[in-house]
């Protein structure tokens, strides 16, 4: 038996690494919900084909060269599961091309987060790298000059394609459909590997870019039959009481449910939002879920404002925000005399803004460059201004927006990493150990100063009683990666997918002084918040192409999609591929239960059904076929965002529409009456 090449030898060393650090890290850093034999089987087998292949192309080659192009596909392969190790540590996901794409619309203070996520731990992904790089400038690896006949690397590269097929074959035993129907990532990482998820989502991506060109009108007149079969009609109790009034959303940063009435040393963290939440006047949603994806805080405007779902992969406001057409709360509200305006404390850029609110139809988008004291560095933390200081600066312009109005205030100081100066810091933290956690509490208490200081000018200013005020948080602060740190927040020993499911719920709160209030177990998410909204001014949404329901409709179907894969209705929940009963957290199974298996089978189906169709509607841009007479689309031409030429707009519709409140205060500003204890304000701040 003739001894082993000393190439191939390196070669199967190198594809041992890059196997051994790829299933150790699915064990460790990803949640991907593993169970029975057959997907632990896969989780073992899916990093070696493309291992193989990838490696392989060093075999063709002789020398030094061989090795070297072996170490640096080692080195690709390791930066990719280095990539996804931090970005799955917050954000529970997988990088697309989509959301790396979109690195540019997201500002610069990604590298902020990014420095926070990353554990010592993580880099041991580069030491069998670095040792290999050690022992080839040493000279203390044997290079096999004459390499190896080119017939053993192309048999080499076939056993890695023949191993996909199998791999791809026992998956699709176990999950039939595996790559037609996945609405989530984990699904195709832990059956298929993490390099061929970046195939697929290129596959994904490139597919996505296409559907535009192949759309017609008949693909928008199939979704449109289904979405009128489904619609939820408007509760006649509810239908147009809030017509005519202002409206404010208020856009809660990474506000999760947990923290309304939550305690830390005896102290509310959020005293005045918990006051809102249980006013008379306040409609509060307590099993309300975030539907984000990848886009977080993009997907959740999208549902807000066009009751359409984000992509699976990437952001749809980047991607299609400046090109589609939208049928969009202000464009819909604008028809109807409302001035529309959305307030932002950062650069206009940050997820397409300053385009894709044109498509919405905004009149006016307030970023940073309308903000002076954005330019102080201690006046900004992470994301932009900090809330109390941006919440005050927007009073300016809030007095002289043409009533009725519909304004959007985008807080940002609760996002992660949840960093506050000491002089803001007035709560105390929690004391979980989790430096990631700990600074929630005090950031959300911030943020709940700030929102109590704009309550109270806009009663001063007389905007309070004659608006309707609409709060929500738009995706989840502490990702389900930090479980030991949840369970103690909870009070529990550890968390189940349950808890983590139940951890999706975020606030959805509608409060007007007539409107008669309390707190409904309604189940819903964002996808609902357009037709409820609609349905409360007195628009009707039956002939929209919309995929949420009025929770207020004494029809709603009361099933929550989430956009990563999994639902929740009032009876059965799915998360994680593990099945649970609603109200009381018992696992359940599918073998076990035939009334669940059922239910299941129905609830998949329509869960597919509106996130395949609603994705269709978006990358076909199908809007645009949309002949309706009561449709009018937006021309975005209207619309200039820049300094002068909005100020200027404001100033004339004080003359020409004198229905704001500078202009009934005959031009006398109200910003006088805003107070705050922000600091940054006082005489003696640097």
């Amino acid at each position: 038996m003739h001894n082993m090449s000393p190439l191939v030898a390196f070669f199967l060393l190198n594809l041992f690494l890059v196997w051994i650090k790829t299933y150790i890290n699915y064990l460790v850093n990803f949640n991907l919900g593993v169970t029975g034999p057959i997907q632990n089987f896969l989780l073992v087998l899916n990093p070696i084909p493309t291992a193989i292949m990838l490696l392989s192309i060093g075999l063709y080659f002789r020398g030094k060269l061989s090795y070297w192009l072996i170490w640096i596909f080692n080195l690709i392969q390791s930066l990719w599961l280095f990539a996804n190790i931090l970005y799955y540590r917050e954000f529970t996901d997988f990088l697309s091309f989509g959301i790396m794409g979109s690195g540019s619309a997201t500002g610069n203070n990604l590298g902020k987060s990014i420095a926070a996520i990353i554990h010592p731990t993580d880099y041991l992904v580069f030491l069998d790298l670095v040792i290999i790089l050690v022992f080839l400038l040493l000279r203390k690896i044997k290079i096999d000059r004459k390499g190896i006949q080119k017939r053993y690397a192309i048999l080499t590269i076939l056993l890695g394609l023949i191993l996909v097929f199998v791999d791809f074959g026992i998956a699709n035993v176990d999950r039939d459909g595996l790559l037609d129907r996945s609405f989530d990532n984990n699904y195709i990482v832990k059956y298929l590997g993490l390099n061929e998820y970046a195939l697929f989502n290129a596959n994904q991506t490139y597919q996505q870019s296409n559907t535009r060109k192949k759309a017609g009108p008949k693909d928008l007149q199939k979704i449109q039959q289904f979405v009128k079969e489904n619609h939820s009609p408007a509760n006649v109790s509810y239908y147009g009481t809030e017509k005519g009034k202002n409206v404010f959303v208020i856009h809660l940063e990474s506000f999760q449910q947990f923290l309304i009435d939550y305690k830390v040393d005896g102290q509310e963290v959020t005293p005045n939002l918990n006051a809102f939440y249980h006013d008379q006047h306040t409609k509060s949603f307590d099993n309300f879920y975030n539907q984000v994806g990848q886009g977080k805080t993009s997907d959740a405007e999208m549902m807000q404002e066009n009751s359409l779902f984000g992509l699976n992969s990437g952001s749809a406001m980047v991607k299609y925000g400046a090109s589609n057409t939208f049928e969009s709360m202000p464009g819909i509200l604008g028809q109807m005399g409302y001035t529309s305006a959305a307030f932002h404390g950062d650069v206009a850029t940050f997820w397409n803004r300053n385009n894709t609110y044109k498509s919405f139809g905004y009149n006016y988008f307030f970023s940073k460059e309308f903000y002076p004291n954005a330019n102080k560095p201690s006046y900004n933390v992470g994301y932009g201004l900090k809330d109390k200081i941006f919440l005050k600066d927007t009073a300016q312009y809030l007095q002289q927006l043409p009533q009725p109005f519909y304004a959007k205030l985008i807080t940002v100081t609760n996002h992660y990493p949840y960093d506050l100066d000491k002089e803001n810091i007035s709560f105390p933290a929690t004391k979980t150990g989790d430096n990631t956690v700990d600074g929630y509490v005090q950031t959300a208490h911030y943020l709940d100063q700030a929102f109590g200081e704009l309550m109270d000018y806009l009663k001063k200013a007389g905007l309070y009683d004659n608006s309707m005020f609409v709060l929500y948080g738009d995706h989840f602060g502490i990702s389900e990666n930090h479980q030991p740190a949840i369970a103690q927040l909870l009070g529990k020993d550890k968390v189940t997918d349950y808890d983590l499911g139940e951890f999706q719920k975020v606030p959805f709160m509608i409060h007007s002084s007539d409107l008669d209030g309390g707190i409904d177990h309604t189940y819903g998410g964002e996808i609902d918040m357009m037709p409820t909204l609609l349905d409360l001014l007195g628009v009707p949404t039956n002939n929209m192409t919309i995929f949420g329901h009025d929770l207020l409709s004494a029809q709603n179907p009361q099933i929550v999609v989430f956009r990563k894969g999994g639902w929740v209705t009032p009876k059965y929940m799915k998360y994680n591929n593990h099945y649970y009963d609603t109200q009381t957290g018992e696992e359940l199974y599918l073998s076990k239960d035939k009334e669940l298996a059922k239910e299941a089978k129905a609830n998949d189906a329509y869960a597919d059904k509106v996130l395949s169709d609603s994705d269709k509607v978006i990358t076909g841009d199908l809007l645009r076929f949309d002949k309706r007479t009561d449709f009018h689309k937006v021309n975005k031409k209207n619309y200039d965002y820049s300094k002068k030429a909005t100020l200027k707009a404001l100033k004339r519709s004080q003359e020409t529409n004198p229905s704001s409140v500078l202009a009934k205060n005959d031009g006398h500003s109200t910003t006088d009456e805003y107070t705050t204890d922000a600091p940054e304000y006082s005489s003696s701040s640097k």
